[in-house]
């Protein structure tokens, strides 16, 4: 095999150390485990005496000296057992978190169920305590243990290098993807495809042909190999991949052509021997029922009442900047296509709409989602609100009148749903948000086809975590005011 481009020999094995140190974290979380649930046993210890209505206070009994170092044991080894030290479910997913709960669960399953069965007279409150302090503890320290592996990778330590293999447009979707979710620590250093080019269009350096993955990996060091499901031709020719690679450390992922589908809707069902994804019909109907509704009406109201002394302050700086309106409703499109005025702040001049086809023309952009820097409209006060997305407080009365929705897809005027084309329409099923992924993924920074495709992602995977979530980062998103303008 000649590769396209010369292989970084020369450069020192970033992936190799990157390895070495990710293959301590296993070890890192044991220990991690380890002491959290010593420390919990001794919190549970001291504590169990607070706990009267279940036993009385009598010191430390005999018995907890031989439970104690047991329960310790049973903990570590049913973490272990259920895969919660596994390298491969650090630093993104809920799987570790769901597989601490899970061990956590056994172990308490275990305990309690042989304590009965041997009439081992354990304390009832060391008992509740060590699980009801332990397992949030656990929890914590793998949030921990994940932000600093994240921070790390951040800085562009502990990354693996990674070879794409697969059509050039499927490399190009799975860079992208890969180039976007930094936190994940893969580097792509190369793509093997079938098509001669020295590049894809997305701009990754092609290294070889889709029969070269060994020799490939070997001369660039990869630690990670991402396959499209349509590079290996067949399931015995990924059978030989895998084989050819065994003795290599490097991981083998096969990327199918699934995008922007949440987790919660794709279940990997064996059938047959055959692998296969089932992927659950899009969860819009839950954006628009009875619960959703209940949580915007009384988070509004909460909202507005804590919001109160910024709005009357916001009014007044409105008011007394040029004696104009307060307020500004346009007319926005929101659930299946019904018309509403969406209030606002007035952050503009008050004759912003007659110059907004000239600014248009002037800067030469889409229509679609626009919106510019430095716009020449905005007020001195208009910029401050702005800034800081208090413009919008106004919507919380839209969210009470049944309008809008606390979080949704961002509500847009007739003249750019007029602009939508397929699949856009989907956007409609529910009621725009005040907030949204769009904005806590980089609000005005993001392209129109970028946040088209978040607003879409939340139509389709809709849930109430999804929202509780996105409300936080909201908070956080607004406060460092990223993207906003």
């Amino acid at each position: 095999m000649t590769l396209l481009l010369d292989p970084p020999a020369a450069q020192p094995r970033v992936a190799t150390r990157a390895s070495r140190a990710l293959g301590s974290l296993p070890a890192c979380a044991v220990l991690l485990d380890l002491v959290l649930i010593v420390a919990t046993c001794l919190v549970a210890v001291l504590a169990r005496g607070g706990l009267e209505v279940l036993e009385p206070a009598s010191g430390v009994p005999h018995s907890l000296a031989v439970t104690g170092p047991l329960l310790v044991a049973t903990w570590l080894i049913a973490l272990a057992l259920v895969g919660s030290h596994q390298r491969e479910i650090f630093g993104a997913g809920s799987d570790e978190f769901k597989r601490v709960v899970r061990g956590s669960t056994i172990t308490a399953a275990a305990v309690g169920i042989t304590c009965y069965l041997a009439k081992y007279d354990l304390s009832r409150g060391f008992f509740i305590l060590a699980f009801a302090v332990g397992v949030p503890m656990l929890l914590v320290g793998r949030v921990a243990l994940r932000v600093a592996l994240r921070s790390a990778r951040s800085r562009g330590a502990l990354a693996e290098r990674v070879l794409l293999s697969g059509t050039a447009v499927h490399v190009d979707e799975i860079a992208t993807v890969l180039a976007r979710e930094a936190y994940l620590g893969y580097r792509v250093v190369g793509a093997l495809t079938d098509d001669g080019h020295q590049f894809t269009p997305g701009g990754v350096p092609v290294v070889g042909h889709v029969d070269d993955v060994h020799h490939a990996v070997r001369e660039l060091d990869a630690d990670v190999l991402f396959m499209a499901d349509n590079s290996f031709g067949s399931s015995a020719r990924l059978r030989e991949i895998v084989y050819d690679l065994e003795s290599d450390d490097v991981a083998v992922l096969v990327a199918p052509g699934v995008a922007d589908i949440s987790g919660r809707r794709v279940k990997m069902r064996p059938t047959g021997g055959l692998p296969l994804i089932h992927i659950e019909k899009p969860q819009t109907a839950g954006a628009t029922r009875w619960a959703k509704r209940s949580f915007d009406v009384v988070g509004a109201s909460m909202l507005l009442l804590a919001f109160a002394p910024i709005l009357a302050m916001a009014a007044f700086r409105i008011w007394s900047h040029d004696r104009g309106p307060v307020f500004y409703s346009h007319t926005r499109v929101g659930k299946d296509g019904v018309g509403f005025g969406c209030l606002k702040f007035r952050t503009m001049v008050q004759n912003a709409d007659a110059l907004h086809a000239e600014l248009v023309a002037a800067q030469g952009c889409d229509e679609l989602l626009f919106k510019v820097k430095d716009d020449p409209r905005v007020t001195r006060p208009g910029r401050w609100l702005r800034k800081y997305s208090l413009d919008e407080l106004p919507q919380l009365l839209n969210v009470l009148r049944g309008d809008m929705s606390l979080v949704g897809p961002r509500p847009q005027v007739a003249g750019e749903v007029a602009l939508y084309r397929g699949h856009m329409q989907r956007r409609l099923l529910v009621r725009p948000g005040m907030t949204g992924l769009w904005q806590v993924s980089g609000r005005s920074d993001l392209s129109p086809e970028e946040a088209m495709r978040l607003d879409l992602f939340y139509v389709d995977n809709w849930s109430m975590v999804q929202d509780l979530a996105i409300l936080m980062r909201t908070w956080k998103a607004v406060v460092g005011s990223h993207g906003a303008y």
